[in-house]
């Protein structure tokens, strides 16, 4: 039995009913610097199975969570930005006027994340990519290229399990490790991290918090995992296309030569519309 034929059933129960995010959803604020193809300068495992449906809504509001200095003994520990500890993620980008962002989660896979890199290369345009440990450790030097070609690199978890539930230590295991691996493959740790299935809780929240990182929804889900074709994927793109909007996609986790083609119907579509694809920089303190 597949990988997809072994998942379905939970991933459909995730994914619920809409393709698109609710109206009025939060963007990324002011904390962030962004970075449009044209280059304007700074503004703003194998995946078990693809995140895919309904995510925490509404406006996001830092809570008054702070993280702390720590002290010790031995050799200071590697700063890194404070982050406050969110209520909900991100969910679109806000401020940087006809853009959108494309993401892909759960590779990096062999079969397909190379073709989506030749075809974002083509068109001179950045992604992010939310990887899995279990892939990332496999595929180093994957990562090293979309790091080297300009996209941002983020975590999605060890093994694409369903946080809420799992215990503190377990859940720090799956992000921790996961950071770990990208930052030996590319010199710096995540800043950008997404719950598989788009299952937050506080925990999770707390976590990504203290290892630096922000968290990151989508507002528009294309449902590739469910390879309904390579037309409908690009439809639904095509049809949700609006500015701020975050794309979710898939480049693992099953067989994904749809989402592949489907980003060479879409992508030059969008850019003969006037969109710019851009990734959200977030700014060093």
């Amino acid at each position: 039995m597949t990988n997809d034929h072994m998942f379905t059933r939970r991933r459909m129960l995730m994914a619920g009913a809409a393709v698109v995010g609710a109206s009025g959803t939060a963007g990324v604020a002011a904390l962030l610097g962004g970075e449009t193809a044209p280059g304007p300068g700074p503004t703003p495992v194998p995946g078990r199975s693809p995140a895919a449906g309904s995510q925490t809504r509404g406006r996001v509001k830092p809570s008054a969570y702070r993280l702390q200095p720590i002290t010790g003994y031995g050799p200071p520990p590697r700063a890194r930005t404070r982050t406050l500890v969110r209520r909900e993620p991100f969910l679109r980008v806000s401020g940087l006027g006809r853009a959108m962002v494309l993401t892909f989660d759960d590779g990096p896979d062999r079969r397909y994340t190379p073709d989506i890199l030749r075809t974002l290369r083509k068109y001179d345009v950045h992604a992010m990519f939310f990887v899995c440990g279990v892939m990332a450790a496999a595929n180093k030097d994957l990562l090293r290229q979309m790091a080297d070609e300009g996209h941002v690199v983020g975590n999605h978890t060890w093994s694409h399990p369903l946080l809420p539930g799992m215990s503190r230590s377990a859940i720090r295991s799956q992000i921790e490790r996961t950071s770990e691996v990208i930052e030996e493959a590319n010199g710096e740790a995540p800043r950008w991290f997404r719950a598989p299935y788009g299952a937050w809780n506080r925990t999770v929240f707390r976590i990504g918090a203290e290892l630096g990182m922000e968290p990151l929804g989508w507002t528009l889900d294309t449902l590739d995992w469910t390879r309904p074709g390579t037309g409908t994927i690009a439809a639904r793109v095509e049809r949700h296309a609006a500015p701020g909007v975050v794309v979710l996609s898939h480049d693992a986790g099953g067989n994904r030569s749809q989402s592949v083609r489907a980003l060479r119907t879409y992508l030059p579509e969008l850019l003969d519309e006037g969109y710019h694809i851009t990734v959200p920089r977030r700014k060093r303190a």
